[in-house]
């Protein structure tokens, strides 16, 4: 009996430290868009239509070329010296795309954003990852003159998807391996993963055991997920985003091996013992054409991402400090 008495308070400690969360997430009607919203939805629109209209992966390495060279020119359109982390893969060569938005008095510590741009084997990958790559994208344009404290690093990975997924091949393994070769002091780094949909019906959203009896059906929120040893970044973020940012959000702190926590670059960070978290619409547990053909550039809502951008913008900015930082 004691032993069971004990299971059964250590499972509802433990229940209670993964879901309990900082602030209160937002639950009035969404206002209409700023001009400044608007413009970010067009901007997310035209991008993913140029990396995501078709299969782009090493095995269409046409198409995942001309995504990889979109990024680096709008990269470069937004006035960055673009670097690119090449990697041999078996059959060709093909690269990592970063750029750096160098801090001041803080520069040692380095914040990560990043998001995998290429699509699995026989989808187009508009949510999965153009979504993502688009938010990387509208971000750089959004912190180009921006004089932050800590380094900012915004990156677009290759070969997420399988068979190259937690393999030392995995695009976002070599880069956060070689950071720690190199001694690089990452304080942060957010996956963006497939974060453009969204929907107001009951019962839309679903969840692994036994997460769905803490957590709304209604699948309308951007989720931060991180494990248990990211949880104090986790709460910092999460409380930041939920002051500056009008939209819904949920998140946990959870063991990797609840299924879907550990899905996406941040694995790689925390692999090297870096603090990391994914930023998400959930995936395959809300949205229907995930690894699909029909995860097609139509099927994200654009203007629900422009929101959840310009929340992680103001979020970026307070974490990265600086002069233009938001006060709290």
């Amino acid at each position: 009996m004691l032993f069971w008495l004990t299971l059964a308070a250590a499972t509802a400690w433990l229940l209670w430290y993964m879901t309990t969360v900082p602030g209160v997430s937002y639950s009035r009607p969404l206002k209409p868009l700023t001009a400044d919203e608007t413009r970010l939805a067009e901007n997310l629109r035209r991008h993913v239509i140029a990396i995501a209209s078709r299969e782009h992966n090493q095995f269409r390495f046409a198409e995942l070329e001309a995504s990889a060279r979109y990024i680096e020119r709008t990269f470069e359109g937004y006035g960055y010296r673009v670097q690119a982390q090449r990697i041999e893969a078996p059959a060709r060569e093909v690269r990592n795309i970063e750029v750096e938005v160098k801090g001041a008095a803080l520069a040692s510590e380095i914040i990560v954003v990043g998001a995998h741009y290429d699509s699995v084997v026989g989808a187009v990958g508009a949510n999965d990852n153009g979504s993502g790559v688009a938010a990387v994208l509208e971000l750089a344009r959004l912190f180009r003159e921006a004089k932050p404290a800590r380094t900012l690093r915004l990156g677009a990975f290759v070969d997420e998807e399988p068979p190259f997924f937690k393999t030392h091949q995995m695009g976002s393994r070599v880069y956060a391996r070689r950071s720690k070769e190199r001694g690089e002091n990452i304080v942060a780094m957010f996956s963006l993963e497939t974060i453009g949909y969204y929907s107001d019906r009951p019962g839309s959203q679903r969840y692994p055991f036994p997460l769905g009896f803490f957590y709304p059906s209604t699948g309308n929120f951007i989720a931060f997920v991180s494990n248990l040893s990211s949880r104090a970044l986790l709460h910092e973020v999460l409380a930041s985003f939920r002051r500056h940012a009008e939209f819904p959000s949920e998140s946990v702190a959870a063991p990797a091996f609840i299924p879907g926590v550990d899905w996406s670059d941040h694995w790689s960070f925390w692999k090297e013992g870096y603090p990391a978290l994914m930023v998400t619409d959930t995936a395959p547990y809300r949205y229907p054409y995930y690894h699909t053909v029909q995860d097609t550039p139509d099927k994200v809502d654009y203007e629900r991402a422009a929101r959840v951008v310009t929340g992680l913008q103001r979020m970026l900015r307070e974490l990265a400090g600086g002069a233009d930082a938001p006060r709290q």
